[in-house]
């Protein structure tokens, strides 16, 4: 085997459950008025409910099982499975009940179960989210940053804090010391309860139910990022948000979304009351808008008549747009890769830091220090606690002793290619070195950003190292064939050097073998993730774990040469 190979097993994921110790019950006869459905066969009297769950291999007893039309198969097709782990009751459509035959529980039959099934979650839940200051966080890049830097900010508070997002769900337990260790100088400390999330945003059923819980633990405020699927698909019905922030919005998600115009108006439901849909509000109380982007400019002005609105912003407003209330200056690069600027808005000057590099970031930790002002947090509080934050697989060092820097992120969209590139070229600058980026592109997802991601990499790197990323259920080399044909359409003298290599280990030794003093290693588009599905099975992969072999290959065969 060589040294960059690696045994493919087969990840086998077992679903995570979070559900609060003690369970409400709901009749199912009540759920059948609550959502209008019919009762299409079996007998609810005396049948109670006591959570809801469309993981037929998550099934508690006492559940009402959501059999719902998925992607690839319907979920009624596992009724009978759900059953046997305790579901007392099933939830479906007309063709589910078709599927699903002969069960010796009640079926509720309803023409759309997931346009209700987020308000039925809450209601069997008890309507957690009521109970807390929820803060959704969405656009199409700088969420994850922007969500720990907010939780990170509200802790400094003293707020007891969750977050659910792409990386994770945690939520915060404060242990405070006791008598002896408070005599002795200790302080109270922080510890998190952590579970790896399988979607950015929760399907409704986990993420009310992870409210109820929360509310049970103490928790009083939570973090949340809200994705575009999530707001379409209902995944967020029942939340209460308290404040909704919006990032940015550039090309992703189009296989998901018929145009731009879609994609923005899914986003828009977080701020902005669909008149479609009066029964499924989710619009905050609250909206920060960075308005660095026409996109965030329009949303600010459509959700100004109905809700609060807070606006920040990194760039010079355009001539006629209102200004800001939110404003930077004095950024600047320092010696230990992070960064400084000063926030200016309606508390005056703050002084803030962050260990992340890069303009956008600068966005972000402003956007976070806007959402805590509008939380109630003293923004100097929340500002001062930006500078402690790191996030999992965004622009992450991997050291091991090399004289050049190597970096992970979770760029896999056009823009953020760009942005993280830029940010490494002016780190560049004054070295004189050079910069490797190796990346690739997810299958089933927006085929359109492919090529562009292509030729925004050609254009930025010295070395363009085009490999698989997650190829779920399509050809790799077909994937590869068009974030190839994006970098060679840039001319040759505009781009650096090109090489397809599939194999994602071995093309993140070919770029470290590469590289020399001084230069910059970029690992692009998998940041935090732990797996790589290929063919619609995930395989153990972790760019940082490769990467950091990779480099101790290279550094040990410098110090016995």
């Amino acid at each position: 085997m060589c040294a960059h190979e690696r045994s493919l097993v087969p990840v086998q994921p077992s679903p995570q459950v979070l559900r609060p110790a003690v369970a409400l019950s709901t009749p199912v006869q009540a759920v059948a008025e609550l959502t209008g459905a019919r009762l299409n066969s079996g007998d609810p009297a005396g049948i109670e409910i006591t959570g809801i769950e469309q993981r037929s291999n998550a099934v508690q007893p006492g559940d009402l099982f959501a059999g719902l039309a998925g992607a690839k198969a319907h979920g009624a097709r596992f009724a009978a499975d759900a059953v046997e782990r305790g579901a007392v009751a099933v939830f479906t459509d007309a063709a589910g009940a078709e599927l699903i035959g002969e069960l010796d529980v009640p079926v509720l039959v309803h023409d759309d179960p997931r346009a209700v099934l987020g308000e039925l979650s809450a209601a069997v839940y008890g309507h957690p989210s009521r109970r807390l200051q929820v803060i959704g966080i969405t656009g199409t890049s700088g969420k994850t940053t922007t969500s720990y830097l907010v939780e990170a900010g509200l802790t400094a508070a003293g707020l007891s804090t969750a977050l659910i997002g792409t990386i994770e769900t945690r939520i915060a337990r404060r242990v405070d010391p006791n008598p002896e260790e408070t005599a002795a100088g200790a302080s109270a400390v922080v510890e998190y309860r952590r579970v790896p999330s399988a979607l950015t945003t929760p399907e409704a059923p986990q993420l009310h139910a992870m409210f109820a819980l929360m509310v049970e633990q103490g928790v009083r405020a939570v973090v949340m990022e809200v994705s575009s699927h999530a707001l379409a698909l209902g995944r967020v019905d029942g939340v209460h948000f308290s404040v909704g922030a919006f990032t940015n919005l550039s090309q992703d998600h189009l296989d998901f979304h018929a145009d731009f115009e879609d994609y923005f108006a899914a986003k828009r439901r977080l701020f902005v009351p669909d008149p479609g849909a009066p029964q499924r509000q989710v619009a905050a109380d609250t909206c920060v808008i960075c308005v660095d982007d026409a996109w965030g400019r329009r949303l600010a002005r459509e959700a100004g008549g109905r809700a609060r609105v807070v606006t920040v912003a990194t760039a010079d407003c355009p001539t006629g747009e209102t200004e800001p209330e939110w404003t930077v200056t004095g950024a600047a690069a320092l010696a230990d890769g992070g960064q400084q600027f000063t926030a200016i808005g309606p508390a005056g000057e703050i002084s803030a830091r962050l260990r992340l590099p890069g303009r956008y970031n600068i966005a972000n930790g402003l956007l976070a220090i806007a959402v805590c002002a509008a939380a109630g947090v003293d923004a100097a509080v929340a500002a001062a606690a930006l500078g402690e934050v790191d996030v999992p697989g965004r622009m992450q060092r991997v050291n091991a002793g090399q004289d050049f820097l190597a970096l992970v992120d979770y760029a896999h969209k056009p823009a953020a290619v760009e942005s993280v590139i830029a940010t490494l070229r002016r780190h560049l600058r004054d070295s004189g070195g050079r910069l490797a980026v190796v990346v690739g592109a997810g299958g089933d997802r927006d085929a359109g950003k492919r090529p562009l991601m292509g030729a925004t990499a050609a254009r930025g790197a010295d070395l363009l190292v085009i490999t698989d990323d997650n190829p779920r259920t399509e050809d790799p080399a077909e994937i590869r064939a068009a974030i190839r044909a994006g970098a060679l359409g840039i001319a040759e003298a505009e781009r650096g050097e090109v090489r397809e290599i599939g194999d994602r280990a071995a093309a993140i030794a070919a770029a470290v073998d590469w590289a020399r003093r001084g230069d910059v290693v970029l690992v692009a588009g998998k940041g935090h993730e732990t797996g790589q599905e290929i063919a619609g099975v995930k395989y153990p992969f972790d760019d940082r774990e490769v990467l950091g072999q990779a480099l101790e290959r290279k550094t040990k065969d410098l110090t016995v040469s």
